[in-house]
């Protein structure tokens, strides 16, 4: 135990300068301190060490370099996927429970049974058509839960075409729509379901989650108020209270747009700022559109807040110093124009974006910090050698252990997460090529698991991968 405590003190020594959770105050003499919480306050700055809260004149500050990146937030798709639907009752005859365990049995969909009912339906009596639905919304709801999303998508869809009324499906299929973040398709259904169930809550909750991930504030609001009157609801509560939030912060906020984002910014903010920012942004969709093979269908949304107003609508730790969920939110107060570090944090948040969007939402954490913290142009020389001892130690957290959120982890462990993270991608880049993390991401996208589409591009499992790291670590840097 003592060896292991010394390991994960280590770590935090030897990221303190990379780390997550570490801002840097650069002093007019040169000097840097490492710090969290770091906030101006009137004449003084504040921060804190493990020495506790200290406080240093702002006479004799340089600057303030914000180095902490919150994981990837809850996107509006990530939100949809955990929602607790209970759409209603599709009607149905005494045969429904016959045909789901007909359709579906032994672990497979029997596709043979399906056929069959698809012939019965072709004498065109509703009877016949409904049972056909039945069927294939039976195979939807296994493939569903199998995490296909792709195939469940086919199946629901030709339930519809058997019963194109039916809110049930209806309501499915745009479910599927929000989980692959496609939310002009979703509302489309919506909009459907919304003509043959006007008082179904759930279609309003769906429909407000669609346009929260359009960046439509106030559509969103209006649903989720609408559906909350028809039935309370704590998930649209909580996402009610939020949204609303949102858009009290920025009723007075200026707009701004260019091809691929759509930016607010608070009215103290300076117009050149905000037109930089979208220059910077472009700059960088081009060149991770590039490396990705990949371009997000629909603009993208950025806000620019002054450093309280991100506080208070992120409600994030005060290490943060940005945040995606959906929508890049970056605090921009005291900056006239993008500097390099500014410029770092947007190329992170956007790669966040990028990923999400190619991948639907499954990628895993450890890849989505590690590939963002890649393209903003961090390398492991700083904690490689903690890495490599940590591993050799027998003490690296699986990759496995990674794959979830990191909002509740201890700080040493967030940095260690982060390090870690990197370190793994770039191995694999530097070893096999972004092709290779482009076709683990394609994966990613059709439904594989994530140990399960890393087999299948590099022929490797995770231990297989965390050795190759470890080495790969010694091999380049560790002297």
């Amino acid at each position: 135990m003592k060896a292991e405590k010394a390991l994960w003190m280590l770590v935090g020594i030897l990221l303190a300068g990379a780390a997550a959770g570490a801002d840097k105050i650069v002093l007019k003499n040169g000097r840097k301190i490492v710090a969290s919480n770091v906030v101006e306050d009137g004449d003084k700055v504040r921060y804190e060490t493990s020495a506790g809260q200290l406080s240093l004149p702002k006479s004799i500050v340089d600057h303030i370099e914000k180095g902490g990146l919150a994981p990837m937030a809850e996107s509006p798709a990530a939100m949809a996927a955990s929602m607790h639907i209970v759409p209603p009752e599709m009607a149905s005859n005494a045969n429904t429970v016959d045909i789901d365990r007909a359709a579906v049995h032994e672990g497979a969909i029997d596709r043979e049974y399906i056929a069959r009912i698809e012939s019965e339906a072709r004498s065109g009596s509703n009877a016949a058509n409904e049972r056909a639905a039945l069927a294939h919304h039976a195979a939807a709801q296994f493939e569903l839960g199998q995490g296909d999303v792709k195939h469940a998508l086919d199946d629901e869809n030709t339930a519809l075409n058997y019963t194109p009324e039916q809110p049930v499906l209806l309501m499915d299929v745009a479910y599927m729509h929000l989980r692959q973040s496609e939310f002009k398709d979703a509302l489309n259904y919506l909009e459907r379901a919304k003509r043959v169930a006007p008082k179904n809550a759930d279609v309003f909750k769906l429909t407000g989650w669609a346009y929260s991930g359009m960046n439509r504030l106030d559509l969103a609001v209006a649903e989720w108020k609408q559906a909350v009157e028809i039935r309370p609801d704590a998930d649209v509560v909580a996402a009610l209270a939020k949204a609303e939030r949102d858009k009290k912060e920025e009723e007075n906020y200026k707009e701004n747009e260019s091809a691929h984002f759509q930016l607010r910014y608070n009215g103290a903010a300076e117009p050149q700022l905000a037109r930089e920012v979208l220059r910077t942004l472009e700059e960088h969709f081009g060149q991770i559109e590039s490396e990705l093979n990949y371009s997000p269908p629909d603009p993208i949304g950025v806000i620019l807040y002054t450093q309280q107003g991100f506080s208070d609508i992120t409600q994030a730790p005060g290490w943060v110093g940005a945040l995606n969920d959906g929508r890049i939110r970056v605090p921009v107060q005291g900056l006239t124009g993008v500097n390099s570090e500014l410029s770092r944090v947007l190329r992170h948040e956007l790669t966040h974006s990028f990923v999400q969007q190619k991948t639907h939402g499954r990628a895993p954490t450890w890849l989505q910090e590690g590939l963002a913290q890649w393209m903003e142009g961090k390398r492991s020389d700083e904690s490689a050698a903690a890495l490599a001892q940590i591993y050799g130690a027998g003490q690296s957290a699986p990759l496995a252990k990674l794959e979830g959120s990191w909002l509740g982890l201890p700080v040493d462990m967030a940095r260690y997460s982060y390090a870690w993270a990197l370190a793994n991608v770039e191995y694999i880049i530097q070893t096999q090529g972004m092709g290779d993390i482009d076709r683990i991401l394609d994966r990613l996208a059709a439904g594989s698991t994530a140990e399960a589409a890393i087999h299948d591009v590099l022929r490797d499992d995770y231990s297989d991968l965390m050795q190759a790291t470890a080495e790969y670590l010694k091999k380049e840097y560790v002297r």
